[in-house]
């Protein structure tokens, strides 16, 4: 193993080596990514490794072990037969994936978006729907009457309750009326469109506006689950109230716990290669590591 000791942070515990206080279940972001991206290995197809190189990979044993620089998992690999390069590429000449805090807000993020996408398509399609029953009311009222009247052998009434009442209280509105309904859904659907926009490319103004639009609607929730209960609405609320927690308490919005100099304070530490080194069994810990394992983060 290199010789090499961390100055900084001399006895950092390893992940996974400290056993918690209290029982606080943690899903690890980078595992998640790897999983579905691959990992990010440097020097698979390098000749020899140097000394500067034992972060990235290692010869143990005649077994070269490479790091993924996301999850920290140690993978044996065979030696390049025909090796395109000599040693690894320098630091200045590589880009570190995210590591830490920020896979979990680039996927949290994202699928928020995915929602408010989703969320936009609906609405965009009930607008244009409400649009259309406007432009042609009165040949629908007259064609739902006629095919209603013929099912139940008679004329309809128009103060029937049900599904036929709910129609009719639809064709009673004014075409004026309908237009502004349609008008403030497809506002709303544009609304979340932009959400979803900003949310996918980790903007800080999406956070705030997703923040704010979607804690103004959680009265409305409220009040609509208090006056019809349903499981469709309490799912809704309680994704809202997640969505907002985490964007005020997480994100650090409005100030809160340091506000967005500590968002970025926190992006620093988890990323980079100072992070990278303090994961690194013998530059972390007082005392030489083993040979690096196949597990991945703790």
């Amino acid at each position: 193993m290199p010789p090499e000791r961390s100055q900084s942070h001399p006895h950092s515990p390893l992940p996974g080596t400290v056993k918690p206080k209290r029982f606080r279940p943690r899903l690890h972001y980078e595992l998640l990514v790897c999983g579905v991206s691959g990992h990010e290995l440097v020097g698979t197809d390098a000749a020899d490794l140097r000394p500067q190189d034992h972060v990235l990979a290692v010869d143990a044993e005649g077994v070269r072990w490479h790091r993924c620089l996301r999850c920290d998992s140690w993978l044996p690999l065979p030696r390049p037969a025909a090796p395109t390069r000599e040693t690894l590429p320098g630091r200045d000449e590589l880009e570190l994936p995210l590591r830490g805090r920020p896979p979990r807000d680039h996927i949290v993020l994202r699928a928020i978006a995915i929602d408010r996408a989703l969320h936009f398509v609906v609405l965009g399609l009930l607008g244009l729907a409400i649009l259309v029953f406007a432009s042609s009311q009165a040949q629908l009222r007259d064609t739902f009457y006629r095919v209603a009247a013929d099912l139940s052998g008679g004329p309809v009434q128009q103060d029937k309750v049900g599904l036929v009442g709910e129609v009719n209280k639809l064709f009673s509105l004014k075409s004026s009326t309908l237009h502004w309904v349609a008008a403030g859904v497809i506002g709303y659907a544009v609304l979340e469109g932009v959400e979803a926009i900003g949310l996918w490319w980790q903007k800080r103004w999406a956070e705030y506006l997703t923040l704010i639009a979607t804690a103004l609607f959680i009265p409305l929730e409220v009040y609509e689950i208090v006056h019809k209960l349903s499981p469709l609405k309490i799912i809704a609320l309680i994704v809202n109230i997640a969505v907002v927690l985490y964007l005020l308490f997480a994100k650090r919005l409005f100030g809160i716990r340091g506000g967005v100099a500590a968002e970025h304070a926190q992006r620093e530490h988890d990323t980079g290669w100072q992070a990278l080194e303090r994961a690194t069994p013998w530059l972390a810990h007082p005392e030489p590591a083993a040979l690096p394992s196949t597990g991945g983060r703790g």
